[in-house]
C-alpha cells in the first residue's frame, strides 16, 4: 500500500491555489519525496506531514519549477532539523544543475552540515529493501534527460490459517519457516512445505509516477497494469498543438496511455492555471473514467484490490 501527498499540482507557476510540482510517496517506514518546486518546504508544513525522515528526494528532471525549492528546503533542513544524510536522485543532467544550485548558492564554500549524495541513476532498481523496489526509467522531455519513477512492494503468497488449523500446525516457529518458504518437521514427526499453507501468488502494489512528458508510447511498458499512475496534464486537446511544441501532455492524451495500459487508477497534476478543474477532468474522464484531478493538500491511499493479478 502507498500514501500519495500532492503537495504542488500546478504547471510552470504557481497558481493562487496550486504550488509548483511536488510529491511525497509513503510506503510503511520510507518516504520519498518527488520533485521539490519552489515554496515545497511551506507546503510540506501546511500539510502536517512534518521534515522526519524525509531524506530521499527523486528528482523527473532539471527544469526549474521541479528543482528550485531544494534550495529553501535545504537551508531549512540545515539549520532546524536533525537527519543523519540526505540523498537526492536523479539523472546525470539533472543533478549536475542541483549541484550548482546547491554549493554554488545555498552552500558556497560551506560544508553542508550532514552528507549530501547526489546518487545518477540509469534505468533500472536503484532501491530495494522492506518489501520494496523502486526504479527509473526514461522519459522524453524536450531533451531534459527526464526519468519517471515506479514503486512496487514485491508480491506473496498469503498464508492461509485455516489450512494450519486444519493440519494441526501449532503457532510458532513452524508457521514463521513456512511463511519464509521452508519445509519444517512438526513436533509429531510429520514433514510439512510451504505449498500445504500457503495460497496463490498476489503481486503487489504498483504506483508509476512519470511527471512530464511529451510521448506515451515508450510508457506503455512501465505503466501496463498498474495500480496507479500519476501523470500530466498542462493542456487540452484544443491545445494539443502547443501541447507537442513544449513537450507536454493533455489530459485527453494521459487518459489515453492509463486506458491503453490499463491501470486502475488515474492521478493528473501539473495543472496549468489557464483551465478550469472540471474542464481537465471532464476531457480526461471521456477516455478514462477512473481519473481524478489532483489538488493541493489531497491525499489518496493506492493499494492492490484483493483477488487483481497482472494480465
Amino acid at each position: 500500500m502507498f500514501e500519495l501527498i500532492f503537495l504542488g499540482t500546478s504547471a510552470s507557476a504557481p497558481s493562487a491555489r496550486r504550488n509548483l510540482p511536488a510529491l511525497l510517496v509513503k510506503h510503511d517506514e520510507f518516504r520519498f519525496l518527488v520533485d521539490c518546486g519552489e515554496g515545497t518546504q511551506r507546503q510540506i508544513l501546511q500539510s502536517g506531514v512534518g521534515f522526519k525522515r524525509l531524506n530521499r528526494i527523486l528528482i523527473t528532471h532539471a527544469h526549474l519549477d521541479h528543482i528550485l525549492g531544494l534550495a529553501g528546503l535545504l537551508s531549512t533542513l540545515m539549520r532546524w532539523e536533525s537527519m543523519e544524510e540526505l540523498e537526492i536522485f536523479g539523472s546525470a543532467g539533472a543533478l549536475e544543475r542541483i549541484h550548482d544550485l546547491l554549493y554554488g548558492v545555498v552552500l558556497r564554500k560551506n560544508s553542508p552540515p550532514v552528507p549530501i549524495h547526489l546518487r545518477t541513476l540509469t534505468p533500472g532498481v536503484f532501491f530495494d529493501e522492506g518489501g520494496l523496489t523502486v526504479s527509473a526509467f526514461p522519459v522524453y522531455h524536450r531533451g531534459s534527460d527526464s526519468l519517471g519513477y515506479a514503486f512496487e512492494q514485491k508480491g506473496h503468497r498469503p498464508f492461509l490459517p485455516e489450512k494450519a488449523e486444519a493440519l494441526g500446525i501449532p503457532p510458532g516457529p513452524w508457521r514463521r519457516n513456512l511463511v519464509a518458504g521452508q519445509k519444517v518437521q512438526l513436533p509429531d514427526g510429520r514433514t510439512v512445505g510451504p505449498e500445504d499453507v500457503l495460497g496463490p501468488f498476489r503481486p503487489g502494489t504498483r504506483l508509476v509516477v512519470v511527471g512530464d512528458t511529451g510521448e506515451i508510447d515508450s510508457l506503455l511498458p512501465v505503466c501496463r497494469g498498474a495500480d496507479a499512475l500519476v501523470m500530466e496534464a498542462t493542456y487540452l486537446d484544443e491545445e494539443a498543438e502547443m501541447a507537442r511544441q513544449f513537450s507536454h501532455m493533455t489530459a485527453r492524451r494521459s487518459a489515453e496511455l492509463a486506458q491503453r495500459a490499463g491501470v486502475r487508477q488515474l492521478f493528473l497534476t501539473h495543472i496549468s492555471r489557464r483551465y478550469r478543474e472540471k474542464d481537465v477532468l471532464q476531457e480526461a474522464q471521456s477516455v478514462f473514467a477512473d481519473t481524478l484531478v489532483a489538488r493541493d493538500f489531497d491525499v489518496y491511499t493506492v493499494k492492490r484490490e484483493e483477488g487483481s493479478s497482472e494480465d
